[in-house]
């Protein structure tokens, strides 16, 4: 029992920090990555398809992200959807293919970028110790129904307390690493 609930805190603070992870790579730091149009959806065909179905994405360099649609008939919609979405960068066509060339970030705007990743650490930070509260009172609960001693919730707690200090931990890695990123030149 206790360790279904270790094992259920542990899986849910995990999933806990790939929420952050996948939110940080849509961060753009002036280094062109593909994940900036992962969330892109263009119409096709009556319906919104995501942008890496109806087209490639590819990096043409580290400044520039390279779009080759599928059909030529898409490439003024891809366009359209690019210049709808929240990127916040000016697509430039030449043919068939659209490119996305990254304008270099200020140094104000990459010390607000660091100061949202420390947001976005501090709300995952939270969700985790969420997930412990959660976790410390289905401990509670099974003692209060007297299916555990008082000795194992004691042992529970510590546990349960050091699956938390190690996930905090692996928040503040993954924060340093995104704001050394970000604040590189």
């Amino acid at each position: 029992m206790i360790n279904d609930i270790k094992n259920d805190a542990q899986t849910r603070m995990g999933k806990s920090i790939d929420a952050l992870k996948h939110d940080l790579t849509r961060l753009r730091t002036g280094r062109a990555s593909t994940a900036l149009v992962d969330n892109i959806k263009v119409p096709y065909y009556g319906s919104d398809m995501p942008l890496n179905q109806v087209a490639s994405v590819s990096l043409g360099d580290s400044r520039s992200i390279i779009i080759t649609p599928f059909e030529k008939s898409l490439v003024a919609v891809i366009e359209k959807a690019l210049m709808a979405s929240d990127v916040g960068i000016t697509p430039t066509t030449a043919g068939t293919v659209i490119r996305l060339n990254m304008p270099p970030l200020t140094e104000e705007r990459r010390r607000e970028l660091a100061k949202h990743v420390g947001h976005e650490g501090e709300n995952t930070k939270i969700a985790i110790r969420n997930i412990r509260r959660d976790a410390l009172q289905q401990v509670k609960d099974l003692l209060k129904d007297k299916l555990i001693t008082e000795d194992d919730e004691r042992r529970a707690d510590d546990e349960i307390q050091k699956l938390t200090d190690r996930f905090v931990k692996d928040v503040d890695a993954v924060v340093k690493h995104k704001e050394e990123e970000l604040l590189a030149i």
